[in-house]
């Protein structure tokens, strides 16, 4: 197997689940650095500069918030909680801190391990390189032309409003990232999630899916975790 050299720390307290993460993580060809507590979790990030975080909430010494507050000071280097906090609150509250995404568990480790290969490849998709000129986004057959503002699936221009378009470039923009409710709408309308914005939004999204072909039960291209919010899907179908 070669070797991708992604550096992830693993920020968790019980051996049994630490063991078969970093196991999994290895056996895929990533390098797994380990932290059993908040204060070590620090030391490693500090000293390895990892490419991803798997952080647990529940640390013996503070809650894991608290790292997820200290990393995000100055780096915007991709986490993932992987919790037994399983409400729509911890899972908002942790995202709007800045969480990439959140994985409940128990877990499987193929859904784990496509959440981490979907949140690795969200760095191909920056902003920085959106907002460049002639900046195009490429996600299997759909394609979007950043200065004009178009999108097309397999060749054909999909017709969006202003607002739809907002949406859709938002997302590639953060393409693999869980974006929240309350992330989305402030950056599109600029307010704050309440019911009504709420409703606006998932108008707009019923409106794109329709729009991009999505069946029910499809996740397609975007995928929406009722309660907290949707993300571009990065992994292939």
């Amino acid at each position: 197997m070669i070797k991708n050299k992604y550096k992830i720390l693993l920020v968790e307290d019980e051996s049994n689940i630490r063991n078969l993460v970093a196991t999994m993580l290895e056996t895929s060809g990533y390098q797994a650095l380990i932290a059993e507590s908040c204060s070590a979790a620090k030391t490693v990030y500090n000293s390895y500069l990892p490419d991803l975080i798997i952080l647990d909430l529940g640390l013996p010494d503070m809650d894991g918030m608290h790292f997820l507050e200290y990393v995000r000071r100055d780096s915007p280097t991709p986490i993932i909680v992987l919790s037994a906090r399983s409400t729509e609150k911890d899972k908002v509250t942790a995202l709007d801190m800045g969480a990439n995404d959140y994985v409940t568990k128990p877990f499987s480790s193929a859904e784990l391990l496509a959440r981490v290969r979907s949140v690795l490849r969200s760095n191909r998709y920056s902003s920085v390189e959106g907002r460049l000129p002639g900046g195009r986004f490429t996600l299997r057959d759909l394609e979007i032309d950043y200065d004009a503002r178009q999108v097309f699936i397999s060749g054909a221009e999909i017709k969006l409003t202003q607002t739809e378009y907002n949406i859709i470039a938002l997302l590639s923009e953060n393409c693999g990232k869980m974006m929240t409710y309350s992330a989305i709408i402030k950056a599109i309308w600029g307010g704050c999630a309440q019911d009504g914005s709420i409703k606006k939004l998932q108008v707009n999204m019923a409106n794109i899916r329709k729009k991009f072909g999505a069946k029910l039960g499809e996740s397609n291209y975007i995928i929406n975790e009722l309660g907290v919010g949707y993300r571009m899907n990065a992994e292939r179908e």
